[in-house]
């Protein structure tokens, strides 16, 4: 599943390429991807003669601002955009089509169709579902090692399970959480309360610099990832726990292990990354 770096560098390729566009039409091969409203034809008639304003991102979900509504998107596990030319061969597992103005098309590709769209007035889309419980942004300047602390609190959790729930902190995926504790040095099951302050400190920094390093190298493309111009990402070739399994630790030498933390796939280094 695309994660934050993937889907801000999907915001970031998508807005040079359909800000200023103007939707003429809107062609749903796929009713049950479109969440809000209920009905189809309405989300079809509301995005009619709107202009895509801007494009923003809210954890994992890119939000395109048109003139009188933001449309809520989210990829889930195969989901991708890509612009074309009206008449181009329309690719198999094409589910919605953005049909623009000037003779080009926003299309939604999604092979696995959990991807999920809604639609709200402006203004609205953050009093509900998808995006009303979502917890703080990584990047964000707010966000500190005191903030991050206080978000997982004292508890006697698995800090993996923690770090990957939404509601605490939006963006981290399983690729993000493998790498960030990796290089803080700290074992997924141990839990908040057992963090000293140097830790959360250093768990912190780790999560601000591998993000910002993977929207900096366009995103992990572990599977079948691509931005918006079709191009993979190359922080994949970057990773020091995440994948590596069997393979020696670039800072001791100890062979990568991989386990399982919460229903997750981990990566350590058992030196590294001591549970005592």
């Amino acid at each position: 599943m695309p994660e934050l770096p993937e889907v801000e560098t999907i915001r970031r390729t998508l807005s040079k390429l359909v800000i200023g566009k103007t939707v003429a039409d809107v062609i749903v091969g796929l009713p049950r991807l479109i969440k809000v409203p209920d009905d189809v034809m309405q989300f079809v008639e509301l995005l009619k003669g709107q202009t895509i304003r801007e494009i923003g991102r809210r954890g994992k979900f890119l939000l395109f601002y048109l003139d009188d509504y933001v449309l809520v998107s989210h990829l889930r596990m195969e989901g991708r955009y890509g612009l074309y030319r009206t008449g181009d061969e329309v690719e198999k597992h094409t589910h919605v089509i953005f049909r623009f103005t000037d003779e080009t098309e926003l299309r939604y590709k999604d092979v696995r169709t959990f991807g999920t769209m809604h639609l709200f007035p402006k203004g609205q889309e953050m009093a509900g579902p998808p995006l009303h419980k979502l917890g703080p942004e990584p990047l964000d300047e707010a966000f500190s090692a005191a903030v991050l602390k206080e978000r997982l609190g004292r508890r006697k959790t698995k800090i993996k399970p923690l770090l990957l729930n939404q509601e605490i902190i939006v963006g981290l995926g399983n690729i993000y959480v493998d790498e960030a504790l990796f290089q803080a040095g700290i074992h997924p099951e141990k839990t908040p309360d057992e963090l000293t302050d140097d830790q959360w400190e250093k768990l912190h920094v780790s999560i601000v610099q591998i993000l910002q390093k993977s929207i900096s190298l366009g995103g992990s493309s572990i599977k079948s990832y691509v931005n918006g111009q079709g191009e993979a990402g190359r922080f994949q070739h970057t990773l020091k726990a995440y994948g590596r399994t069997g393979e020696p630790c670039f800072v001791c030498g100890t062979l990568i292990e991989k386990f399982v933390v919460g229903g997750r796939g981990t990566h350590i280094c058992p030196n590294c990354q001591p549970r005592n």
